[in-house]
């Protein structure tokens, strides 16, 4: 993967193990991108008011043939929570009404259902599943024992934030819809990390960010809703699509006119998106999956080596993928720790906590290579005997 580095703006010097957070973009796709800016400002009215749809159809048209979906239940969004707060937002809550969650979700969408809840009187409930994981099936069971008579709608991500637990969603789907509970499934670590198949998967809802995994510049992700569920749907921000487009020309969806119109800004991030794909595609992206896989699941073997403290994924499972964390000793300053590997050992890496334990989230794209791994393992090394200080 070596040669995929010269693709990448990324500070060369910096050993970069934290694509997780806010992806990377490389310079091929970042120059398209910049390419639509320039193309918008040329002639911001002829782009915005009469090109803007049918370039966004175009780009959406590639994605969905990339998620195996229906380019009309996709609608672009500038990141996976927007996506979340429009359905949780729809959603028709009332007192007593539960929606069940798992106590690995992303901050801040816990907020906006917490915010929610605490408006309508329904209930939040993140449903534990424990660490280290034995199997998908144990997952599903411990999860399912949430659901209740009052369960209206289950909120899961596929890949979590905190613990980069691959989550079985394809399962739980299949079972809510058997007992007619509404699915939203917030992807936003999974589009480009691992396959994606949307119609195979079944939610009702999938948000998920291209700008992360699918290299994509930031503010492109999406939203998905089957075309049963789209007359829930209620904008964020009402504008012209709610209207009728005010005898502008809309696209024929609902759907996406209330949500792809909302007053002036820049769709570049999104018009991006079919170049990364085809980046992607351009080199060969299944063997650099492998091979991230592999650096991966050798760094987290070498810290759980030098913590002497057991994996939080059993060894034959497929429970992570681009993006693992590792446990680290309790008494750590995570603070200083993180500053001491950036400023001493130039790796930038995220060191969290979660449920009362200690953790590096190790993520590892198309620009790292070995050098990267031997640099935080080699870094925690000289740190954690002293415990940082």
């Amino acid at each position: 993967m070596n040669n995929l580095k010269q693709h990448f703006l990324l500070d060369p010097g910096i050993h970069f193990l934290n694509h997780g957070s806010f992806g990377a973009c490389p310079t091929p796709v970042f120059e398209a991108y910049q390419k639509w800016q320039r193309r918008l400002e040329s002639q911001p009215v002829l782009f915005l008011g009469r090109e803007h749809d049918l370039l966004l159809r175009e780009s959406r048209a590639a994605l969905s043939a990339y998620l195996n979906a229906d380019a009309d239940d996709l609608v672009y969004v500038p990141n996976a929570t927007h996506g979340v707060n429009i359905v949780a937002r729809s959603l028709d809550l009332r007192p007593g009404d539960e929606v069940l969650s798992t106590n690995h979700e992303y901050g801040a969408c816990d907020c906006a259902w917490q915010f929610l809840c605490a408006k309508t009187g329904a209930k939040y409930i993140r449903q534990p599943i424990e660490l280290p994981v034995v199997s998908a099936q144990q997952m599903v069971e411990q999860f399912w024992s949430g659901v209740t008579p009052r369960t209206k709608a289950i909120y899961v991500s596929h890949i979590t934030s905190p613990t980069a637990l691959r989550l079985p969603v394809d399962e739980i789907c299949r079972r809510a819809r058997q007992q007619g509970l509404l699915t939203i499934v917030d992807g936003a670590h999974a589009p480009g990390q691992i396959q994606l198949d949307l119609a195979g998967i079944g939610a009702d809802f999938y948000t998920g960010n291209c700008h992360k995994w699918m290299l994509a510049p930031k503010g492109a992700a999406f939203l998905y809703a089957r075309g049963e569920v789209q007359h829930l749907v209620a904008p964020l921000v009402v504008s012209w699509g709610y209207g009728g487009n005010n005898g502008q020309q809309g696209t024929g969806s609902r759907f996406i006119d209330i949500l792809q119109w909302t007053g002036t800004k820049d769709p570049s991030a999104a018009l991006a998106v079919p170049d990364a794909i085809r980046f992607m595609e351009q080199h060969n992206w299944d063997k650099v999956h492998r091979e991230c896989s592999r650096l991966l699941k050798q760094a987290v073997e070498r810290i759980c080596i030098l913590s002497g403290m057991e994996s939080m994924y059993s060894p034959d499972s497929e429970s992570y993928s681009q993006m693992a964390v590792a446990p680290l000793p309790a008494g750590l300053d995570l603070a200083l720790l993180k500053s001491r590997l950036y400023d001493e050992h130039k790796v930038e890496v995220p060191l969290t906590q979660w449920q009362g334990r200690n953790f590096v989230r190790i993520s590892v794209q198309a620009y790292n290579n070995q050098g990267d791994i031997d640099a935080l393992v080699g870094g925690l090394e000289k740190l954690l005997p002293s415990g940082a200080s």
